[in-house]
């Protein structure tokens, strides 16, 4: 008799699927007027031997019973969580879903920038950023360059009412703040605006460079020509490139080279670097002893932008033209 009643509320437990029909049947067999407690409530009219018999019988029934509704429970609560873990997954693997409308895209400076960056992060240099607003220190007698120095009249600097901080010309100053903490060895390159009076064709009042210094024990201008020409042929994806180092003057490099390319389609070399070692001039003013010698380079992101894109005036870089921009 009590093992039909466990099958039947088993049988009961197994067709449940969510915790209210869980419920429910508890009360059938459990409630004040469940199945069970009829069952107890009958005892007092069996015979003392009867009722003990019975009476653990139906204890018996009762903590099967109860057992299987225990695990129902935890099934249904797993179940639970598991459906809601699978609708509620992403699959990351998939591909994005791409808006409909026209998001744009990067300035054809931000692509050459962050190509550059890459270029360079890739084979160990970090990326340091500073001020764009400089004291004449930083930006020039630092450099070897100082009030008399005729470098300082190419420059067309952009001073402030009181002349003592300018809108700096190079990124330079970010390479001597640097080499100010002594923390050896360096390897760093220093993106940002700087700013020169100059607009035409080929020049902006506002424009951007990258320049890289490298300072260690036993730096030579071998390592300089092999960095140089490695990132070039990076850059423009082709190994074969004409390169040339030719002969030049900075403050703060000696000696100085320009760096040129050609290629298929330049027809004269083209000049897109310039670079040098270090001045011990330069190092012995930030406090950097003789033991360390290293190299220095600057490059031009717009020239660089518009010999890798065929862009022949660089102020429509600058004119927002949504007709010239969607084209990169």
């Amino acid at each position: 008799m009590y093992s039909k009643l466990v099958e039947k509320c088993r049988a009961e437990i197994v067709y449940a699927n969510d915790i209210d029909s869980l419920e429910k049947i508890r009360i059938r067999y459990f409630g004040k007027k469940g199945e069970l407690n009829l069952l107890f409530k009958s005892l007092v009219k069996c015979a003392n031997e009867d009722r003990i018999v019975n009476g653990d019988l139906i204890n018996q029934a009762k903590n099967i019973i109860l057992k299987y509704l225990e695990i129902k429970k935890e099934n249904i609560k797993y179940q639970a969580v598991e459906s809601k873990l699978l609708n509620e997954r992403i699959d990351v693997s998939l591909p994005g879903i791409r808006s409909q409308k026209n998001i744009g895209n990067l300035h054809p400076l931000t692509q050459t920038l962050q190509n550059i960056e890459n270029i360079f992060v890739n084979i160990g240099y970090n990326v340091v950023h500073g001020p764009e607003i400089e004291d004449e220190y930083h930006n020039f007698e630092a450099l070897n360059m100082p009030v008399s120095h005729p470098a300082r009249a190419m420059h067309d600097t952009f001073y402030f009412s009181d002349c003592q901080y300018l809108l700096r010309t190079h990124t330079s100053p970010v390479q001597i703040r640097t080499m100010e903490k002594n923390v050896l060895p360096i390897r760093i390159i220093c993106p940002g605006r700087v700013y020169r009076c100059d607009y035409d064709t080929t020049h902006s009042p506002m424009f951007h460079q990258i320049e890289g210094l490298y300072i260690d024990k036993e730096v030579t201008f071998a390592d300089l020509k092999g960095t140089i020409e490695e990132f070039i042929k990076i850059f423009f994806e082709c190994d074969e490139i004409d390169i040339r180092f030719r002969s030049s003057y900075f403050p703060f490099t000696e000696p100085s080279v320009e760096v040129d390319i050609r290629r298929e389609c330049f027809s004269n070399w083209i000049e897109v670097i310039g670079c040098g070692m270090v001045s011990h001039n330069v190092l012995n003013v930030v406090g950097i002893p003789d033991i360390y010698s290293g190299f220095a380079f600057g490059i031009g992101v717009e020239r660089l932008t518009m010999l890798r894109y065929g862009i022949s005036d660089l102020r429509i870089l600058f004119e927002n033209d949504l007709r010239f921009l969607r084209q990169f």
